[in-house]
This record gives structure tokens, sequence and C-alpha cells, in this order.
């Protein structure tokens, strides 16, 4: 682990949590409550301007940051104070933080497609000796259909084809306006360990076609990411699997190596998973502070500060405990 890994790996967490944080800023101003400290890092005050009415400051620990509102966390109903405004505009404050770092997710993935562009269902190139060569597709072929279903896109096309066994494919081919119809069969690519006929996509480079793949990627990844909660939550993966910053410092020092597109990729990743982690009801994150929100909503009166506070305590004590445990895993996988 060099001096540039640790440096990239900063960047990266300052970033997410600058934006994160930003997100509860703007929709704490919008909802006129007053922030009286806006803060990145934790730790001593490094740098620190007094603006209008918030002090910005930059602090010694480059990890975490925050955004103080003025009676977050006291009996406060003054004007100006997160009490004072309606449960709607509290849940959104808290949630703010969150969708900042969904939306950093979704422009750091479209930064990525935009970079190597949105593959396509056109043929960019024909490996020499596999099954799409001997049946004489060329580069430049746009694939319309696959054994009788449409194709549209790349995604199509993967869909279209078995990789775990071997098949038989009718495709049609649009060549130059001339439509073509070929028959072919997969064979094992036994370096990859899957069946393929031998194709490349061509890619295009558009803003559109750019978003529309980092949404839709952003929109996998988060299945992915609730799919692992719930295996962890039922007993089928364990906490021994869970990673903290000493680990995404490790991955990132092996992504590095992959070059800049791998390492946006991983930002996306990154941010996604805070925003999720952030939401979840565990006590001490937005997440319980939204539950809060809503049971006062339900109850029709706010719950008692004090209880809250003490529940939140607890939760961050646990919450450390939890850090402490998955430092002391990623140290013994770095080793």
């Amino acid at each position: 682990m060099n001096f540039f890994t640790i440096a990239v790996s900063i960047l990266i967490f300052g970033f997410l949590i600058v934006i994160h944080e930003f997100g509860h800023f703007i929709a704490a101003r919008m909802s006129k409550v007053k922030v009286l400290e806006f803060a990145i890092g934790m730790g001593p005050v490094l740098f620190s301007k007094q603006g209008k009415e918030t002090l910005f400051s930059l602090r010694a620990i480059p990890l975490g940051g925050f955004c103080r509102m003025q009676g977050e966390d006291e009996s406060d109903y003054s004007e100006g104070s997160y009490n004072s405004k309606s449960k709607l505009s509290r849940i959104l404050i808290l949630s703010a933080g969150a969708a900042m770092n969904i939306i950093g997710c979704i422009i750091l993935l479209t930064a990525v497609f935009f970079i190597i562009g949105i593959p396509t269902a056109t043929i960019d190139e024909v490996q020499i000796g596999y099954p799409a060569y001997e049946a004489g597709m060329a580069s430049g072929d746009k694939i319309l259909s696959i054994n009788g279903e449409g194709i549209d896109s790349w995604d199509d096309i993967n869909l279209a084809l078995d990789e775990s066994r071997e098949s038989d494919y009718g495709i049609t081919l649009d060549r130059e306006g001339e439509i073509i119809e070929i028959q072919l069969t997969s064979y094992l690519d036994t370096e990859l360990d899957r069946y393929r006929i031998g194709i490349t996509p061509a890619r295009e480079k558009t803003i559109l076609g750019s978003l529309s793949g980092g949404i839709t990627q952003s929109y996998m990844y988060t299945r992915l990411m609730f799919s692992a909660i719930g295996a962890l939550i039922a007993g089928n993966a364990s906490t021994g699997d869970l990673m903290g910053p000493i680990g995404v410092v490790g991955i990132v020092g092996e992504t590095v190596q992959y070059g800049a597109v791998a390492l946006l990729n991983l930002a996306a990743i990154i941010s996604l998973n805070l925003a999720i982690f952030n939401l979840l009801p565990i006590p001490a994150l937005d997440g319980s502070r939204i539950v809060f929100v809503l049971i006062e909503w339900i109850k029709g009166s706010p719950v008692n500060p004090e209880k809250e506070g003490m529940v939140h305590l607890i939760g961050f004590v646990i919450l450390m405990a939890l850090a402490l445990f998955i430092a002391y895993n990623d140290i013994l996988r770095l080793n």
C-alpha cells in the first residue's frame, strides 16, 4: 500500500463524503434550516471561514465530515431550527445525503460509459477461428434477430446467447441494407470457460446513451447490494465478508493499475454503498433518524429526545465496535 494509493483513496472518500454532506446542506437551506457548520474531515480544524450564517471548515482527519444544523440533536423548535420544520421536510433533509450519493453514482457511471462507449447490436470485430468467422459474419454487420427473437441492443444479444452450453443459432443480419441469414453453433472457449460465437460489439458515445447506461448500471448494482444484504441477514453470508475503509484502500490499490475507468467505476460502487448503508434503519445513521420521524408522524407527537438520543448513542457505540471488527478483518486480508 503506497502513498499514491492512499492519496487516491482519500480523494475518492473525500469527494463522496463532500457530496453526501452537501446534499444535507442544500436540502436544509431549501427548507430554511440554519446550518451552523459545514465540515470536511473530522478532528481539529485546519482552516475555517465564517459565511453569512454557516461556518465552513476543513479538519485534520481526511475521513468523514458533517453538516451541523440548528436544533438537530436538541429540543430546539425556534425559527430556523431543524425540529421546527415539517416531518416531510425533515425526511427530505435526512435522505438528501444518500440521494446525492446515488446521483454521484449515476454521474460517475455515465462518465464511464461515455469514455468506453455503449455496446451496440452492430459487430465491431469477428474473431478468427470462432463460429461467427466460419459462418461469414463480418465487421459492420448489424444483428437483427437471434433464433427469431428481435435484437435492439448488445444486452439483447447477451440474453439470447447461452454461454453455459453448446447451442445452435439462426442469426439475421443487416449488411449495408442486405438481409443475410446464417446458421452457426457456439463452442467452448477453454480460456474463459464459456461457450462463445466470437464477436465483439461496436460502441457509440452519446450523452443520452451514456446516461441511460449509467442509470441502468446503477440499478443493477443496487439489486446486487440488496441481494448481499439479504444474504447477510439470512445467514448465507459471513460478517467476515464485510469490508471497511482499510479494505477499500486495498481494492483501490489493485484497481489503480487498470486505469481511470476502473477507478471511476469503483468510486461509483462506493458511492452507492454509502447511500444504501446510510438509509438502513441502523441507529445513528440517517435511515434510523428517518424512522423516528415516521414514528412521530404515526403517533402524532415527537419521540422523547432523550430516548432517541440514547438509541443513537447505543447505535453509534455498536457501529464503532463493528468498524473496529471490520478494520481488523481488513488488516488480516492485507497481510
